[in-house]
């Protein structure tokens, strides 16, 4: 293949130089929605089984799942900080 930069070409890009703040911000955004929607689907699939299944109970599930939030949201929050 042909390289498309000449050196006679004019190139107002210089790499490293564009601002990417609102790249980064909307990565941050995606990682923390699905980080804390893995664990609010996690904590539902977990009430609805100990529910459901024969011989559950609303009860048993409800602590369950609550166990599994409380537990999910420290583990979640101990984590890097990216700043």
């Amino acid at each position: 293949m042909a390289d498309p930069h000449h050196a006679d070409a004019h190139d107002d890009y210089i790499r490293g130089s564009q601002k990417i703040d609102e790249q980064a911000s909307t990565f941050a955004l995606f990682v923390g929605l699905a980080k804390w929607g893995s664990l609010l689907t996690a904590a539902t699939l977990v009430f609805l089984v100990l529910w459901f299944q024969p011989g559950g109970s609303f009860i048993g599930g409800a602590i369950t799942a609550f166990v599994v939030l409380v537990a999910g949201f420290f583990f979640l929050k101990s984590g890097k900080k990216s700043h």
